[in-house]
């Protein structure tokens, strides 16, 4: 069960949303092989002033179009499959809403399965 966070400046549109939580869910169906309706996402929009990062480190030039995408999930993926889901997301935002490469940036925080209670105060997973 991933749970997506994902931050960006304010002022984007509906649909430029909606492109970027479908190309996310897109590539965890397809990379993670998360569950139908496995579908967990925040979107969190800030001002300019709120929204802090070093345009070229590590020599890659973003813009005021990153989009941070935070993603906690279970830590039972290869190093490979968090390759081929890096490259999935990348690929999906390039395609739509028009993303470029260098402004998307990931972190997985992973976890063990008892960390996890869809409801009624159950561990869920455990």
């Amino acid at each position: 069960m991933p749970l997506v966070r994902i931050d960006l400046r304010r002022g984007k549109s509906s649909a430029y949303l909606t492109a970027v939580r479908n190309g996310i869910y897109a590539a965890m169906e397809e990379s993670f092989s998360v569950p139908k309706n496995d579908r967990f996402m925040l979107v969190h929009q800030h001002d300019a002033e709120e929204f802090d990062y070093d345009p070229n480190y590590l020599d890659i030039s973003r813009s005021d179009d990153l989009v941070i995408i935070q993603i906690a999930c279970n830590n039972t993926r290869t190093v490979d499959q968090k390759k081929a889901f890096y490259k999935a997301i990348v690929d999906k935002l390039v395609a739509d809403p028009g993303l470029r490469p260098e402004d998307v940036l990931i972190n997985l925080l992973e976890t063990t399965k008892e960390n996890w209670s869809f409801g009624h105060g159950i561990m869920t997973y455990a």
